[in-house]
């Protein structure tokens, strides 16, 4: 069975809903980017499949695609990985190697679970993330956690949700301040 990674950027109080300016996905919080984005280079490596919601997919398919000059590699991984966009009103996602899953969302991402292939990857997409946490789904948390209080946005574990002990597999410290931990469930 394939691994369900959510991956995000979270600031200290928890907020993963970016209403500030403390993540710019260009920079990858160094002033080079080089160790930051060599963890995220890292882990795209190991990941064949991306699921995003709609509002997320929708704001990585207006951004990332026009990136002519990027960098950091992103545009360039974007473009090729497998993505799925859960979405019970999209029809034509418009962007090459995209397919519209308008199932149940825990099922469908259970069903992409059963195939064979590498990681399968939830960044952003917030509801989503709550719909896999609370359906058992996730097996892994691979948080960027940089060091802002937004005091306010929504979360990536919500009011009342729960997940039972998670296991520390590995952290790391980033010249920016940024620390990245992976969690998983136990």
């Amino acid at each position: 069975m394939r691994t369900l990674a959510v991956t995000q950027n979270i600031t200290v109080d928890g907020s993963i809903e970016m209403l500030g300016d403390w993540f710019d996905p260009q920079a990858q919080g160094d002033a080079d980017g080089s160790d930051h984005s060599e963890e995220v280079h890292r882990q795209a490596g190991k990941a064949d499949a991306l699921v995003l919601g709609r509002n997320t997919f929708e704001d990585f398919r207006g951004y990332w695609p026009e990136q002519s000059d990027d960098t950091t590699g992103v545009t360039d991984y974007l473009n090729k990985v497998h993505k799925y966009v859960v979405s019970s009103t999209m029809t034509d996602p418009q962007w090459q190697n995209s397919t519209v899953l308008s199932g149940d969302p825990a099922e469908e991402v259970r069903a992409l679970k059963e195939q064979p292939g590498g990681d399968i990857v939830v960044t952003g997409s917030i509801t989503l993330c709550h719909t896999l946490i609370g359906a058992g789904l996730v097996d892994e948390f691979r948080l960027f956690v940089y060091p802002v209080v937004q005091g306010r946005g929504r979360r990536l574990f919500p009011e009342g949700g729960e997940v039972p002990t998670l296991r520390l597999l590995e952290t790391k410290e980033f010249r920016s301040g940024v620390t990245y931990s992976r969690y998983a469930r136990t």
